[in-house]
């Protein structure tokens, strides 16, 4: 019987294997590779990006991880600020000022200016909210920032928007996955905060691409992970767990002492018919916004007017950010290198009219667009791969923070792990699934306890956010 079985490999699912690997355990993942919704791919100095680029660093649970693991970050360089609207590009200067760089009639620069000052003060509040506290569990602090600004949209808190003042708010809030009238105005506010402040939260790149991380945990497990094998069942028995999977054209079942489910929470429901009605139920109403992006590698030899940005805003465009993901080569080198790395990001209601697109189909429209703002784009192009997330991220709607104390419950055999379970993104995969892994570790060592700690307890490793 193993100690524990964990379904799904990507972060969190890894996060929690790696944490037990001392253990007798199982990771099994459906897909044939690890990183669920992180994927990467090396070429040459740079590598392709297609899902989650940035991470937490030193001092918080993935900071941890990466140490354990061996690997490396780096602050992430250059501008995340940049903006490309109404044909003006910033690239450069204080975000407070666009609205008198960008053409725009006087009328939206008004709302824009003051939804603006309204959304800095919140901003002000939100990081006093969530700044972390000795010893506090993350899951504390997680409840005290849904709880924030939480009964309403951001749509409801800034208000009724012209056209050019809604569309340069949309780009930052919609990387959520949900749209501004679906999102929670405190993490809509969050958003802003994580572009605003890179003194902390998600600020680092991974040298090597993000599926570094992933691909070596997953290595490092050797034979207790397996890639290509597909749960159909995780129900509880008397003392212990049984999962049923599909791998290698066989049917298979295995026991365990506990079973850690860091899937997402629609395919978490249909797998474990038994959990408690109203954990199910919690389950049901966690909402996921898509995602379409598109990878490319350029082969231009002189400088370009995106190098010293990592991040721009495309409002108004197919895709509503545009990414430098070779920025961490470039600011390393002495001379700048041939080509480059770029990711166009379509979430929310830029990805909705593109998911069932034709990949030829969605390149076609998303050089219509680069071509605009980097005339010529196309003809630097000599590789271009799209990728479909139809449940790219669960964002956080008004009224999410009811389901976390239901969520977050321990005493069963079965526990959750996943980004669903936070506001923090990777972040909140790798705590969770360090928590997961922490209260089976004390469960084994007091074996006669079915409750495996109090939620009081702070976790090793999860005390940071």
């Amino acid at each position: 019987m193993y100690d524990a079985i964990i379904v799904g490999g990507g972060l969190a699912g890894l996060s929690a294997a790696h944490r037990l690997r001392h253990r007798n355990v199982l990771l099994l993942e459906k897909e044939p590779r690890f990183g669920g919704r992180i994927r990467s791919e090396r070429r040459g100095d740079y590598w392709l990006n297609w899902g989650a680029h940035v991470y937490n660093g030193p001092g918080t649970a993935t900071g941890d991880l990466m140490s354990s693991v061996g690997i490396d970050s780096t602050p992430v360089p250059g501008s995340l600020a940049g903006l490309a609207m109404n044909g003006k590009l910033l690239t450069s200067g204080r975000v407070e000022t666009y609205p008198f760089r960008v053409p725009m009639s006087w009328s939206d620069r008004a709302a824009l200016m003051r939804a603006g000052i309204k959304v800095r003060m919140a901003v002000m509040k939100y990081a006093k909210v969530a700044a972390p506290r000795d010893g506090e569990d993350y899951r504390v602090r997680q409840q005290r920032i849904y709880d924030f600004l939480g009964d309403k949209t951001f749509t409801d808190f800034v208000g009724d928007l012209p056209n050019d003042a809604d569309a340069l708010f949309r780009p930052t809030v919609s990387r959520s996955a949900g749209d501004p009238e679906q999102v929670s105005a405190g993490a809509g506010v969050g958003y802003f905060h994580l572009v605003w402040d890179r003194s902390g939260g998600l600020c680092r790149n991974i040298v090597g691409g993000p599926s570094t991380l992933t691909e070596t945990i997953g290595a490092g497990l050797g034979e207790s992970a397996k890639i290509g094998a597909e749960v159909t069942e995780v129900v509880h028995a008397k003392n212990h767990v049984i999962v049923r999977y599909r791998y290698d054209g066989k049917d298979h079942e295995a026991k365990a002492r506990y079973a850690v489910l860091a899937t997402t929470a629609p395919v978490t429901s249909k797998i474990a018919p038994d959990l408690e009605t109203d954990v199910r139920d919690a389950l049901s109403k966690i909402v996921y916004g898509p995602y379409v992006s598109a990878a490319f590698l350029t082969n231009e030899t002189t400088p370009q007017r995106w190098d010293s940005s990592y991040a721009i805003a495309t409002p108004k465009r197919a895709f509503n950010v545009f990414f430098n993901m070779s920025n961490t080569t470039r600011a390393a080198e002495p001379v700048r290198g041939k080509g480059s790395s770029i990711m166009a990001f379509s979430p929310a209601r830029f990805a909705r009219p593109l998911i069932d697109r034709s990949d030829e189909e969605i390149l076609d429209i998303y050089y219509q667009d680069l071509d605009d703002i980097f005339p010529g784009f196309p003809g630097q192009v000599e590789e271009a791969i799209v990728q479909r997330w139809p449940q790219g991220l669960a964002y956080c709607f008004p009224g999410r923070g009811t389901l976390q104390p239901t969520l977050t419950r321990r005493g069963s055999r079965i526990m959750l792990a996943g980004d669903f379970l936070g506001t923090w993104y990777t972040e909140t995969a790798v705590q969770s699934g360090f928590a997961a892994a922490q209260d089976i570790l004390s469960a084994l060592a007091t074996p006669s306890a079915v409750r495996p700690i109090d939620a009081t307890t702070t976790l090793i490793g999860d005390t940071h956010g």
